[in-house]
């Protein structure tokens, strides 16, 4: 899609080889057709004796380490794999070294207690500049081994305006759902990678289950289902947006990961990158309105999606974007797929 830029990215991924990554070897065979290594297994065996409270914890301990510029106060593993904005680097580097204040009234948080991950929505300031920050944190043995993120500062892309506040997370990500309405991990991850399968050329045809009242949050603006919108295709919810055909243009959803899966909030977290070629011009909408794409030349999104599903159904979405170089691979997939 044709995103507003402020945003923040996290994710990793434990399985090689497949779409997902699931809890334990059994869910792992199912969601991926790959069997987790004994090595696997012991590591989210070890991850699962992190609780809710404890991986949060570990990330408040992060983020307050992060905002003094000391490593040092956060219980990091004796390795760890650390990347900003798509790009591997050291423990210190980056925002560890410019980052002034965090916004902690913006925060949001949630926990994978299966797989030891924790992700994490903020604003943070460097020199007094606001910027979007995601992050997802790797928890083995109550000790960080994988840090990822990404910041994304004003005039690092495209947004329909220029301001630049607080985020206003939507009240559902907070809310846990009750235990009898509650989507396996299974369901979360493949009503999200609907989504995607929705977006890619993105014909009318809807792959995954919608609310009927879907909002989507890019780069903290609202691009669906708006009221106030002066765009009559923002006030579309997100499923009436699809059917239109209006992404007609995004051509590749690939390395499609599903990392940071909260069945007790009914939250997925997915980090993919979305190719436009750039060859496409013009298209028709399902509706019969002329369009002309905005894509101009070949260009790249690394994307990290916030999916909240509700009786079944995308219900809210936040997305986080950063433009990357062409299909550019991500440093934690071995090759772009």
């Amino acid at each position: 899609m044709w995103k507003s830029a402020f945003i923040i990215c996290a994710w990793g991924i434990v399985v090689a080889g497949g779409m997902t990554r699931a809890a334990g070897a059994a869910d792992a065979t199912r969601a991926t057709g790959v069997t987790m290594t004994a090595g696997a297994a012991e590591a989210a065996g070890a991850a699962s004796s992190c609780d809710r409270a404890c991986l949060t914890g570990i990330l408040d301990q992060y983020l307050a380490g992060l905002a003094a510029h000391d490593p040092s106060r956060v219980p990091f593993a004796t390795s760890v794999k650390f990347t900003e904005n798509n790009v591997q680097l050291r423990i210190g580097d980056g925002l560890w070294g410019t980052v002034s204040g965090i916004e902690h009234s913006s925060d949001l948080s949630f926990a994978d207690t299966a797989d030891g991950e924790v992700g994490y929505y903020g604003v943070v300031e460097e020199h007094g500049n606001p910027a979007y920050l995601a992050l997802r944190l790797k928890v083995v043995g109550r000790k960080i081994s994988e840090v990822e993120s990404i910041v994304c500062r004003k005039g690092d892309g495209p947004r329909p305006t220029s301001t630049f506040g607080p985020l206003k997370h939507d009240p559902s990500f907070f809310q846990s759902a009750p235990a009898k309405e509650r989507s396996t991990r299974a369901q979360l991850i493949a009503l999200a990678n609907g989504y995607f399968s929705t977006l890619q050329r993105n014909d009318g045809t809807l792959h995954t289950r919608f609310d009927p009242t879907c909002s989507r949050l890019e780069d903290g603006w609202k691009s669906a289902s708006d009221p106030q919108a002066e765009n009559p295709f923002t006030r579309l919810s997100c499923g009436a947006q699809f059917k239109l055909g209006y992404y007609r243009w995004d051509d590749r959803v690939r390395d499609r990961r599903f990392l940071v899966v909260d069945p007790e909030r009914g939250l997925v977290m997915a980090r993919m990158f979305i190719d436009h070629r750039g060859v496409l011009t013009d298209y028709t909408l399902t509706n019969g309105e002329h369009r002309i794409s905005p894509i101009k030349a070949p260009h790249t999104w690394c994307a990290l999606e916030l999916f909240k599903i509700r009786n079944g159904e995308i219900y809210r979405i936040e997305a986080v974007f950063v433009a990357v170089p062409y299909y550019m691979p991500s440093p934690w997939s071995r090759h772009a797929e």
